[in-house]
């Protein structure tokens, strides 16, 4: 545990400070892009779990358009996944590509998340976890997890919570240096997506924007 205990937070205050300062010019096209097609905000905020338990707001890029939540069906159901209508055209391309999860580099920089940890759940979410799965909370969110390795929107969301569970237990720099770069390989790949609109990498959905937002 010398390494999750000492050396985890250093890394990830390094490596995504170094991401942010690289990424600079992405951060600012994305931006640019999303503000031109659909306007401001440029950023999509939700509260969601942490640490032990504490609150924090997760950012992303906005995917949808801004008055997604008051757009239904005729019927008055929201859109489905495969023809969500919300979803703007850049936001497509976010998704698809993973590029809308790029702010949360801020999140590990002020230590709200990790590079790697279990998918940070909405509040909502917490309160359906079973004892066991509750342990996903001992350490910091991440960004990617053991789980994405597991099948990604494949694995049910009862399992993915378990494998957050489990890596809890087992926080080690192989691990994490194993599922960076694995998470790498499954991005370009675009391995285990069912389709763009579901939730990602273990994320919790609520209702309007957020659903669709892949909290």
């Amino acid at each position: 545990m010398i390494y999750a205990h000492w050396f985890k937070r250093p890394l990830d205050v390094v490596s995504a400070g170094a991401g942010i300062v690289l990424l600079l010019p992405v951060f600012a096209v994305l931006a640019v892009l999303v503000w031109i097609t659909s306007g401001r905000p440029v950023l999509f905020r939700q509260v969601r779990v942490g640490r032990n338990g504490t609150q924090f707001v997760m950012l992303k890029f906005r995917t949808m358009r801004v008055n997604a939540p008051d757009l239904r069906n005729s019927d008055s159901t929201t859109f489905n996944a495969v023809d969500d209508q919300r979803v703007t055209p850049i936001g497509r391309l976010l998704r698809a590509s993973s590029l809308d999860e790029l702010p949360q580099l801020f999140n590990v920089l002020w230590g709200d998340m990790s590079l790697v940890g279990g998918r940070p759940d909405l509040p909502s979410g917490v309160a359906g976890y079973k004892p066991y799965q509750r342990d996903r909370l001992l350490v910091r969110p991440g960004i990617t997890s053991w789980a994405m390795l597991h099948g990604r929107n494949n694995v049910p969301l009862d399992e993915r919570r378990d494998l957050d569970a489990w890596y809890a237990h087992n926080v080690g720099f192989l691990l994490d240096a194993r599922i960076l770069l694995g998470t790498l390989r499954i991005v370009v790949r675009r391995e285990g997506v069912v389709n763009e609109f579901s939730r990602r990498l273990g994320d919790e959905t609520a209702p309007g924007e957020h659903a669709a937002e892949r909290p």
